[in-house]
């Protein structure tokens, strides 16, 4: 089964899409997405440390995750989620140093063969919004992350 990342890509102009299969079960990628311990050991960087302040995984819970680099500097990322059952997630995403450009995410975890498929599509509020991130190294981070969540799975 393959764990590399499978990019779909921009759709539009304000949508943008990741797909990737994980060799583990549904119900286990649905619990690294929403265990504040698991969370910690996959999102982001792999240089960088992620501390879950908040992870309130109900509709209207919030979310706080803070990153900091070999050097000491914070990057805060916050939201609420919107939406949640085990097959999927919705919640809005902003970066603390970007305020107010607010990102909705949905992820949907599918059975596939013995794994999951997981399909992650973020909605910008516009063109320049997407491009920003596009440029900032969203898809680098994102596929970091997501490698992260395979060894994660794999132990």
């Amino acid at each position: 089964m393959s764990t590399t990342m499978t990019s779909v890509g921009r759709i539009s102009d304000t949508e943008y899409v990741m797909e990737r299969t994980f060799a583990a079960p549904p119900d286990r990628v649905f619990a690294a997405y929403t265990t504040a311990d698991l969370v910690a050991q996959w999102w982001g960087q792999r240089n960088n440390t992620t501390v879950v302040e908040a992870l309130d995984v109900r509709p209207g819970g919030s979310w706080r995750f803070v990153q900091r680099d070999p050097h000491g500097t914070a990057f805060e990322f916050y939201g609420e989620f919107l939406e949640v059952s085990p097959q999927k997630l919705i919640n809005t995403f902003e970066f603390a140093g970007y305020p107010g450009h607010v990102v909705i995410d949905t992820v949907t975890f599918e059975p596939h063969e013995s794994g999951t498929r997981v399909i992650a599509s973020s909605r910008f509020s516009s063109k320049e919004d997407l491009d920003g991130m596009l440029a900032s190294g969203m898809e680098q981070g994102a596929n970091e992350s997501w490698d992260r969540l395979a060894e994660l799975l794999a132990r």
